[in-house]
């Protein structure tokens, strides 16, 4: 299961034994008093539940309205279903010592919303970041949050999300070129970073926003022909202010020249209700905080939570944080240059899935309650849907295909020129190593920039990347200490039969539930659409 993040936490320096500070994602669990193996159960989470009972129900119902859900769409939900369970296939882990054998289920590998195949991505792309990107240089984490209007097109929209983020970007380069003491049109000195592109919010509502790791600081060549690393000076409040005003008035000069800005007066420019009536649906209910499907479409999100007024509440505002006309950023988390742990903490916590298993919880008449992170400004603490609701909230943050959600700018941009002379040359993981994350994170500099540089695989193990996140090896054995390693891959369903109830395993998958008539269907929480008092 996976545990959300905070920005909280990532500013702490929590270490790698710290397992209450560390979430449990792609497949380990943490047991006491010893800390084994355990295998993940995913058929016995609610949110596995949820979709297995109203999935085909679900597909009906959209089929039935002449709105077929999108195939890619159907198809990620439909391998969520086989992701963890062993009926579908696995791989043999054997100890040649003692003869113990673990069977791994495989994945379902997918992009939206698996809490464990999203913590695997997440490790994984964090790793990457830290041992082959990032350069041993300080890096700053701006975020851009966007406007509720634009919300719905960069949904879908891939070049727009495309130009608003190179908007962003470029501003922000433009600014720590200035906070440097490099005039911000001198394009001769380099800036990096590094954007995750985040589509949901703390509800699970679709909330297209943009989190950019950018060095702080920039790269520059000196009188003896050395490239060098120049500090930037920390941005001010009043720099920041200055920044969202330039990002709102370029994006809103994009706008136009798109043809669906507020003076259009035309949504002629919007094609997906054409193409995609259910997803264009979805997306404008979801970004809205409206229920999209079941008897109380259209109606606003039950909330769980002490009701506040917020009319006479001023909004918060922190350091290096400015909001203008639905534009707001905030700049104000930095990681120093040689805190490489902190680091990967907060490249996992900008890449992380957006389902958080233990925060969602079952109801007595079969609603759904899930926690929210924060407590909103409005009391809520708490949302509440309707299983239906869930899987249309779900599907809503499924991404489009092609759709690229890390990018990569400036000088650490994989074509660009200088790029070699500064990303840290990482040696392959060795797979019988025993040494620490510490030891692991520690980068040298390429010596000589035009030496080949050492070929090793771009994926993490599995078991690498359990180690590197919990500071445990799940390749030694249980019974004998001894090293196991993988044996076979099964995948032809009469082996993998015989093999699981040789073992006394069940062999068969979880019942996928039948579609069922709209008689049966829940009324759940009718009317109730207003804030709870508890």
């Amino acid at each position: 299961m996976f545990q959300s993040y905070s920005e909280d936490w990532i500013t702490r320096d929590v270490p790698y034994r710290d397992f209450a500070a560390v979430p449990e994602c792609f497949g380990f669990g943490i047991c006491e008093p010893s800390l084994a193996y355990c295998p993940r159960r995913p058929e016995e989470s609610v949110l596995y539940g949820v979709v297995a009972e109203n999935l085909e129900t679900f597909l009906a119902r959209q089929s039935e309205h002449d709105r077929p859900v999108p195939r890619f769409v159907e198809r990620e939900l439909r391998s969520f279903l086989e992701c963890g369970i062993l009926a579908y296939g696995f791989l043999r882990v054997h100890c040649d010592a003692c003869g113990l054998d673990r069977l791994v289920p495989y994945s379902c590998k997918g992009r939206s919303f698996c809490p464990s195949c999203g913590g695997r991505r997440m490790a994984d792309t964090a790793a990457h970041l830290v041992d082959r990107v990032f350069p041993e240089v300080p890096v700053r984490q701006w975020v851009l949050s966007l406007p509720f209007s634009l919300r719905y097109r960069l949904a879908y929209d891939s070049t727009l999300v495309r130009d608003v983020l190179q908007i962003f970007v470029r501003a922000v380069f433009a600014l720590v070129r200035r906070r440097a003491g490099i005039p911000a049109a001198n394009r001769q000195a380099r800036c990096g970073a590094v954007s995750f592109v985040q589509r949901f919010g703390d509800a699970l509502n679709l909330n297209v926003h943009f989190h950019t790791l950018a060095l702080d600081g920039v790269y520059a060549i000196d009188d003896q022909g050395r490239l060098t690393f120049r500090r930037a000076a920390p941005p001010s409040d009043a720099d920041v202010a200055r920044l969202a005003e330039c990002v709102c008035r370029r994006v809103a000069r994009l706008v136009e020249r798109r043809g669906f800005g507020p003076q259009s007066g035309s949504d002629d420019s919007d094609i997906l209700p054409q193409n995609q009536p259910l997803l264009a649906e979805l997306y404008s209910a979801s970004v809205s905080g409206r229920l999209a499907v079941g008897p109380r479409a259209g109606t606003r999100v039950a909330k769980a939570g002490d009701a506040v007024e917020v009319e006479d509440l001023p909004v918060p505002n922190g350091r290096c944080c400015a909001t203008i006309s639905g534009f707001s950023i905030h700049a104000g988390v930095r990681i120093s240059a040689r805190n490489r742990l902190r680091l990967e903490r907060l490249c996992r916590y900008a890449a992380r899935p957006p389902v958080a298993t233990d925060r969602l919880s079952l109801l007595p008449d079969g609603g759904l309650l899930y926690r929210l992170r924060h407590r909103w400004r409005d009391g809520t603490t708490h949302v509440i849907f309707e299983p239906q609701d869930l899987l249309a909230r779900l599907a809503a943050l499924v991404p489009p295909p092609r759709f690229n959600v890390v990018r990569y700018h400036g000088i650490l941009a994989p074509a660009a020129a200088l790029r070699p002379l500064v990303v840290p040359e990482a040696e392959p993981a060795d797979p019988h190593s025993c040494q620490s994350c510490t030891e692991r994170n520690q980068n040298t500099q390429p010596t000589d920039a035009a030496k080949k540089r050492k070929a090793y695989p771009r994926n993490y193990q599995w078991a690498e990347l359990m180690r590197r996140v919990f500071d445990f090896d799940v390749l030694v054995c249980d019974r004998c200490g001894g090293r196991m390693r993988i044996l076979d891959g099964i995948i032809p369903p009469h082996a993998v039969r015989k093999i699981l109830d040789c073992l006394g395993l069940p062999s068969r998958p979880p019942p996928i539930v039948p579609a069922r008539p709209h008689l049966d269907e829940p009324q759940g929480h009718e009317g109730n659409a207003g804030c709870y008092s508890w």
